[in-house]
This record gives C-alpha cells, sequence and structure tokens, in this order.
C-alpha cells in the first residue's frame, strides 16, 4: 500500500508537472519493487506517467529533436518521471518491457480517458514473447554475473534475478506478457515446495530489512538460478508473427490527443496574409 500522504504528494506533483509543461497526463503508475511486490521499507516510490503533449507540439519540423521525456530529481524518496505519448506507443510497438509494465500496474496514481484500457487491450496483439524472453534473460544473466557470485548477496539482486526467470517461465508456459506481481509469478514453481519457501523466507527478510540489505548465499535459490540460466542457454524463443499494429497505435495516438485536447487544434496565429 502507499501511504496517503505520499499518494497525495505524487498527485500534487502530477498536476504541477502539467502546469510547467503544459502537458495532459493520461496515466501515472508505481512501477519498481513497490509495485513488483517486494520493496524494502525505505525503498524509494517510483512513479511513472504517460503525458500528451499539445497538438501543436506533434506539428513541427523538429519533432525528432524535441525532448519527449520528464524526469525530475529524486526528493523525499519520490523518484518521478514521464514519457510522452508518442514515445510511450513507439516503444509499446518494440514490446519495451518498461512500458509493458507500467500499464500492468497495480497501483495507479491517474488514469485518465480512454488511454490505459485501450493499450491493455492491445497488449495481445504488440507484445513480442520473442523479445520478452531475450530481454529477461539478459536481465537475469547481468544481475547474476554481477551480485550473486559474492559471498553476501544484496537481497534486491535475489529479486532482479528471480523475476525475470519467472518471467521467462510464464512467457514460456502462457504465451502472453508476463504478469507485474512477483506473487502471480511464482505460480511458475507452484511444484517445487523447497524453493517456495526459501523464496518466502527471502521475502520476508527484504520487506524488513533496508534497500541494501546483504545475505549469504542461500542454496536452493542459488541452484534453481543456475539450473534456470543453464537450460535458457539452449533455449531458442519461438519466432511468432505479429500482426501489423502500427496503424491500431496511431489510431489509438489521434484517439488519445483529441480527448486530451478536445479544443486545441493546430495555431492559427499565422494567417495567409503573412505570406
Amino acid at each position: 500500500m502507499i501511504p496517503q500522504h505520499i499518494r497525495s504528494d505524487i498527485q500534487h506533483r502530477l498536476r504541477e508537472a502539467e502546469e510547467e509543461h503544459q502537458v495532459k497526463v493520461v496515466l501515472a503508475v508505481e512501477s519498481g519493487s513497490r509495485a513488483w511486490g517486494f520493496a524494502s521499507p525505505n525503498s524509494d516510490y517510483d512513479a511513472r506517467f504517460i503525458y500528451v503533449n499539445r497538438p501543436d507540439w506533434y506539428l513541427s519540423v523538429a519533432l525528432e529533436e524535441q525532448r519527449d521525456v520528464i524526469e525530475y530529481p529524486i526528493v523525499d524518496e519520490i523518484d518521478i518521471n514521464g514519457w510522452d505519448l508518442r514515445k510511450a506507443l513507439r516503444l509499446f510497438w518494440k514490446s519495451n518491457p518498461a512500458f509493458v509494465e507500467w500499464i500492468q500496474s497495480p497501483i495507479l496514481y491517474r488514469q485518465s480517458g480512454l488511454f490505459a484500457q485501450a493499450a491493455k487491450a492491445l497488449l495481445p496483439q504488440v507484445y513480442s514473447c520473442e523479445r520478452g524472453i531475450h530481454h529477461y534473460r539478459s536481465m537475469a544473466k547481468t544481475n547474476y554475473r554481477g551480485y550473486l557470485k559474492a559471498e553476501l548477496v544484496p537481497l534486491k539482486k535475489y529479486f532482479y534475478v528471480l523475476r525475470p526467470l519467472l518471467a521467462v517461465r510464464w512467457l514460456e508456459r502462457y504465451g502472453t506478457a508476463a504478469p507485474i506481481e512477483f506473487s502471480t509469478l511464482l505460480e511458475g514453481i507452484a511444484g517445487e515446495p523447497a524453493l517456495l519457501k526459501a523464496i518466502d523466507a527471502l521475502l520476508e527478510l527484504k520487506r524488513n530489512s533496508p534497500e541494501l540489505g546483504l545475505s549469504p548465499q542461500i542454496p536452493e535459490i542459488h541452484a534453481f538460478v543456475e539450473r534456470e540460466l543453464e537450460r535458457l542457454e539452449s533455449v531458442v524463443p519461438a519466432r511468432a508473427d505479429r500482426m501489423e499494429v502500427v496503424p491500431q497505435l496511431s489510431d489509438l495516438f489521434r484517439q488519445v490527443l483529441c480527448e486530451a485536447w478536445p479544443n486545441a487544434g493546430p495555431d492559427q496565429s499565422s494567417s495567409d496574409e503573412a505570406f
């Protein structure tokens, strides 16, 4: 749960961002460990949002050079930043894992209009399990090599290996984008009670330890990680034909733009007399 004073602070900052940048926020969610379900007591609040610029912003020769993110420094453990709608949909088209997780986040700060539900409805058509497997496998391997071979392991890094490995299992089994909640991903090891027990104990420790807490290596978890990484070395993700989704994403872009700015059109301040 997000404390009410934190939720209110984030919503206040979203309104300030809208005013400062003249944009409309259509979705704001919690990302990271608090959304995944294994936050430490002092974990940051990772608020992420999708915003829509005014129509004129997109009607520019220099569109590709314009900044399409809004970022703020971390203040009072709140890390808040966002992506422009067009950037977000282009990344969605490429099965960007961050965007896919944002639209599935169980913790909402703002949801306005049709964007979130429409993006979720398009997820089965847009998402590439092949790209997802490559991403999660690489993430697990990088974190394992970087952190899990030490005698004392950062608690958070255990989950930065376990979560992607379980996400791969989900993709292999169901052929759909993996859910964001770690507890749901644990279904993939329902038949391994000793491993589940070790992970449950680790979860309890993580939720009650500082963000940088350390733990000795846990044999059951290490054995699973090494076994899965070895298995995945020989896995070649199936390449599935995807529908042509650019038209649907473009339609969604136009719909959300018109919904966010119903009375805004191209700037008419320059008349024909100026030529």
